[in-house]
């Protein structure tokens, strides 16, 4: 009888990073030619690889070849589905029209260590280039290390002193909406917010208090959701019973399709008792019932000009800038008369 023979494993990064004598990160460093190795320590990780035999992964190919070709997407799983999909088809998109592949880090919620795992593991693999599109507000010094050694372009994300943003003005997506509530006449303006610890939800809120500040309205406290409909559906229902409600500024059109249908269930028609505005302005916005009124981000086109600003080879370059526009449509209108 013949016996199986196990295969035998393939040499790891730690393996190379334990003959070397550093961490498994400045292995990473020194196989990208980071300029924050000594010559010293890269000579010693390259006698390590090829003690070890480390020679097929994506970090030894990018030794020979100068680069990976490959781009890393960080994305969390929960929040805006469309959003994301479209982030994520923009990406691969003009990742694929200049020959690149793309690797996908997806975490579970917005936790930092998740995020350290996230880009530690992308860069791991020897990415080219990183396209963040994780909200988070506070950056660790590892993510500051590894986005540093490694070009970087975020989505209204996470913020690190080596990244570049693309992507609108949060705040002024948040004056905007309010503001064209104020001009229809609107006094009594709520706002249903994303959760806290999002960047955007916080930049939109902010937006929305100095519009009405500037008008001499005091901002009532903002309702909050998860970004779902679900929970614009919860909130609406809360908003539905007050009657001096005439206007409310949803964070994201989602939360918005869930809060038209819980007014609309409660009686309140909108846009004649109660106009909506949200932010996004997604495929689906121009289609609910009425038309929804929405703040664009274009997701695809920015997904897609990440990737460009990234493999333009040039840190010093800036993003240009993206103006916030605003789609009018059936769910707003002036107040009725009382």
């Amino acid at each position: 009888m013949s016996e199986d023979v196990a295969r035998p494993r393939q040499p790891s990064m730690a393996d190379v990073a334990r003959v070397a004598g550093v961490s498994a990160q400045t292995v990473s460093r020194a196989l990208r030619g980071s300029a924050h190795v000594s010559p010293d320590t890269s000579r010693r990780v390259l006698a390590a690889v090829e003690q070890v035999g480390y020679r097929f992964n994506s970090a030894a190919r990018a030794l020979s070849s100068g680069r990976s070709l490959t781009v890393g997407l960080v994305l969390l799983a929960s929040g805006g589905y469309y959003s994301r999909s479209a982030v994520t088809a923009g990406v691969e998109s003009a990742a694929d029209d200049a020959g690149y592949a793309v690797s996908i880090a997806t975490i579970a919620s917005l936790d930092a260590r998740r995020m350290e795992r996230a880009l530690a593991r992308l860069a791991d693999q020897g990415v080219d280039g990183l396209v963040i599109a994780v909200p988070l507000i506070s950056v660790t010094r590892k993510m500051e290390d590894i986005t540093r050694d490694i070009p970087t372009v975020t989505l209204d994300g996470s913020r690190t002193a080596g990244a570049r943003v693309i992507g609108i003005d949060q705040r002024e997506a948040g004056r905007i909406a309010t503001q064209h509530l104020l001009d229809l006449g609107h006094r009594q303006i709520w706002h249903l917010s994303g959760p806290d610890e999002w960047l955007e939800a916080r930049q939109r809120r902010e937006g929305w208090q100095e519009c009405l500040a500037l008008a001499g309205i005091e901002a009532l406290p903002a309702l909050e959701g998860d970004w779902s409909p679900c929970s614009g559906y919860r909130q609406g229902q809360i908003i539905a019973m007050i009657p001096e409600v005439t206007a409310v500024f949803v964070a994201c059109d989602e939360m918005a399709f869930g809060l038209i249908r819980a007014l609309r269930e409660r009686g309140r028609a909108v846009p004649e008792d109660v106009s909506v505005v949200s932010v996004d302005d997604i495929a689906l916005a121009a289609y609910c019932t009425p038309p929804l009124t929405a703040v664009r981000q274009d997701f695809f086109g920015h997904g897609a000009a990440a990737v460009r600003l990234l493999l333009q080879g040039d840190a010093t370059v800036e993003p240009s800038a993206v103006e916030a526009t605003l789609s009018v449509r059936a769910s707003t209108a002036p107040p009725r008369p009382r």
